[in-house]
């Protein structure tokens, strides 16, 4: 699992580089002050549309393919809104990656970079090379990336077909210890809520809304910058919490088992795409064992031991071949949220925290965040957010969700020209 460890508008414009005729031309407009608003919400007001590829069980992540540098060439990145940075492997001949190792076309941010400094802790930023900006970014699983930041241009498409090349700060990661866990990729794409984060750098430069979705199925999915693609109406919302500013969070949940209270409170939560399951602390963890063991009581199931794919894992009388053979044995568990006195429900069915493992058991996807070292946080993760668009609003300062599709790539809500 990966959780976030990192720890004006027109001025960062000029900091960033120039990375097309177009782009030049669009941003001189706005320099200067010509932008009209039809043009403005052109830009702005279209999204941007990628398939995302993996599953939960057996892959155990999600990638996107990013096209990045002069003349691109395709990468692949775990999605992570837990974290800012985007970074690659770098080509520096050290470990093997997806691709061949990535070369920055572009130059390097100096140290005196707002982007920079954001990276750093309030009073831990120092400049010991002015030339360049050193970063190092630390994981949950205790993975981490040690390298220097550079710009690049990204090579990208709205929804509408029009080409969008922005030139974006990213990593060149030099050093990557992979910690407790190890994905065969080219690198992060950082979608937290920092300056550093993709999100933000298209913001900055007013080529999308601050706004960005995903959604998770079986067999992959997609993600949006934009809000172009659904249908705010049809969106559960809530406020995210002013407590956890780094982090896309709800606030404080209480839990519900099969409809009834249980009792368990103020659990402070976050949605984390870069973590595969859902993580309880401790204390919740507990209870919500306490209440599953005896809701099974009597069923035809008996805890697998010798099945190490997670914490625990029960077998039947016969292999189970998918989730739908057992969500009668198990009940649905919802989240609640209050914010402004408002109650919203994030409903967690069977099919939200079970997996079934390649023993053809099936396995409990909610696990003891304490012992995962999250202490008192609780992670809502990608088991607990397939088959629903997540949304991102960081102009509105909400997080919405609907049930959807995601096998199907959404359409437009507006014709853009």
């Amino acid at each position: 699992m990966r959780l976030g460890m990192v720890l004006n508008g027109v001025a960062l414009l000029l900091l960033l580089g120039f990375c097309s005729a177009t782009d030049y031309k669009w941003r001189k407009a706005m320099i200067s002050g010509e932008t009209s608003s039809s043009m403005m919400m052109n830009r702005g007001g279209s999204s941007v549309l990628l398939p995302l590829y993996g599953n939960v069980y057996p892959i155990g992540y999600y990638n996107v393919t990013i096209n990045i540098g002069q003349p691109s060439k395709p990468y692949f990145l775990d999605l992570d809104t837990g974290s800012d940075l985007t970074w690659l492997q770098c080509d520096v001949h050290c470990v093997e990656e997806s691709h061949p190792f990535y070369r920055p076309s572009i130059d390097l941010v100096p140290c005196r970079d707002l982007l920079c400094e954001s990276l750093y802790p309030p009073g831990e930023h120092k400049c010991d090379n002015p030339h360049r900006c050193d970063y190092e970014v630390e994981y949950a699983d205790g993975s981490s990336s040690h390298g220097v930041l550079v710009r690049d241009a990204l090579a990208l498409n709205y929804t509408n077909g029009a080409p969008l090349n922005p030139c974006l700060a990213l990593g060149c990661g030099y050093d990557q210890p992979s910690g407790t866990s190890h994905h065969p990729l080219d690198g992060i794409l950082g979608l937290g809520r920092g300056k550093t984060s993709i999100m933000s750098q298209l913001y900055s430069q007013s080529l999308v809304r601050n706004v960005f979705g995903h959604c998770l199925s079986g067999r992959g999915g997609f993600l949006f910058f934009g809000d172009g693609l659904y249908d705010s109406s049809r969106i559960v919302w809530t406020s995210m919490s002013s407590e956890l500013p780094k982090f896309y969070s709800p606030g404080f949940a209480e839990v519900v088992f099969n409809g009834k209270t249980t009792g368990l409170k103020d659990l402070i939560a976050v949605f984390d795409s870069g973590s595969s399951y859902t993580y309880f602390n401790s204390l919740a963890y507990q209870k919500l064992l306490y209440l599953m063991n005896n809701e099974l009581a009597g069923q035809p199931l008996e805890k697998a031991t010798d099945d190490q794919t997670l914490a625990l894992c029960w077998k039947g009388r016969k292999p189970f071949k998918s989730v739908r053979d057992v969500t009668k044995f198990f009940k649905s568990i919802s989240l609640i949220f209050t914010s402004n006195g408002a109650k919203t429900q994030f409903e967690l069915p069977p099919e939200s925290y079970l997996i079934i493992s390649n023993k053809r058991n099936v396995c409990l996807g909610i696990l003891n965040g304490t012992q995962a070292g999250l202490k008192n946080l609780n992670v809502i993760g990608d088991i607990s957010m397939q088959d629903r668009m997540v949304i991102y609003d960081n102009e509105k300062q909400l997080i919405g969700w609907a049930p959807a599709n995601c096998d199907q790539l959404p359409k437009p809500k507006y014709a853009y020209t």
